[in-house]
């Protein structure tokens, strides 16, 4: 068989009514953020031997390009900001506009090798979108409750107005991921699977389901370490430093942190784990992670292996 071309590497940096791309020093351009626009992009990178796009999570605004660029075959990373803005001051570049936003992609996909993005199953994109819509309500609801105990008469009576409002849009909310999820024959199976474990509700399954779709597919170690639970090395010389987790599912760890403490007071199994490390003088929050990575390894291997059964 031929050998597979190495990729032609070109920086698209994404902003809300513009595209600008950089296929190499001398070609750059601009497209604007439509239809026609990112038609007319499709059409300059298909021309290319084995284009792959870097660009950055933008906050949302990458999703529709992105997902229009897989559609037509054309491979996609999508990276964090802060790792191409650290490459940038690696590089000592400290000046910042869109189109040297592109370059810097550019080199950044020739130097450091990044994960490719796979298409998205549209159940996981409205599960996603539901799940996001709860968050933020219930950032809100927080808010209303936090300002209540300083409310005077007045004020008191519109914020528990907003409350009861807020509450009851979020049980709406919880019912339309339920009946989603209901409908969806494999994300009923494997919601019902995760909720064997002790600790584990319908909201942090809906939400490792949603923003986890590796689940299952690859070793727990690799699971912790993707969704920031593994505790990373910081020594030097003689020097052994704290542990730290790190990872870009932000979204996962702070509902998977709800559940371990959940897990760490009833689960009877997860319980004596936790009991077990404070007694050797672990801090708290370092036993609510380690119990919060039993979480994730307990979840793949209910996704990988149906057989395996959990002794509660």
């Amino acid at each position: 068989m031929p050998a597979k071309l190495p990729p032609t590497y070109v920086g698209l940096d994404i902003s809300s009514d513009q595209l600008d791309y950089s296929r190499s020093e001398n070609d750059e351009g601009r497209c604007a953020y439509t239809a026609e626009g990112i038609a007319e992009l499709i059409k300059k990178l298909q021309v290319l031997l084995h284009a792959r796009v870097i660009c950055e999570a933008s906050g949302g605004y990458e999703k529709r390009i992105v997902a229009e660029l897989l559609q037509a075959g054309i491979e996609v990373c999508v990276v964090q900001p802060g790792r191409v803005r650290a490459f940038a001051y690696a590089e000592g570049l400290m000046a910042k506009t869109d189109r040297l936003d592109a370059r810097l992609l550019r080199r950044f996909g020739e130097k450091i090798e990044v994960r490719l993005a796979v298409p998205t199953d549209p159940a996981l994109t409205t599960l996603r979108e539901l799940l996001e819509h709860r968050r933020q309500l219930t950032r809100q609801l927080i808010e209303v409750i936090g300002r209540l105990s300083l409310a005077g008469a007045t004020l008191r009576k519109l914020l528990e107005k907003q409350r009861l409002f807020l509450e009851k849009q979020i049980a709406a909310v919880e019912g339309m991921i339920k009946d989603h999820i209901d409908q969806n024959p494999d994300l009923k199976q494997k919601s019902a699977r995760l909720q064997e474990i002790n600790g584990v509700g319908p909201v942090l399954s809906a939400t490792i389901l949603a923003y986890v779709p590796e689940l299952g597919k690859i070793e727990s170690n690799q699971l912790s370490a993707l969704i920031g639970v593994a505790p990373h090395p910081d020594d030097s010389g003689l020097r052994n430093g704290p542990r730290h987790v790190r990872g870009d599912r932000a979204q996962v760890r702070r509902v998977l942190y709800m559940a371990a403490v959940c897990a760490a007071r009833t689960n009877p199994i997860l319980r004596a784990f936790y009991e077990r490390l404070r007694a050797n003088g672990k801090p708290a929050k370092v036993c609510l992670v380690a119990v919060m990575r039993k979480l994730v390894h307990l979840m793949n291997k209910l996704i990988l292996n149906p057989d395996f059964s959990l002794v509660r």
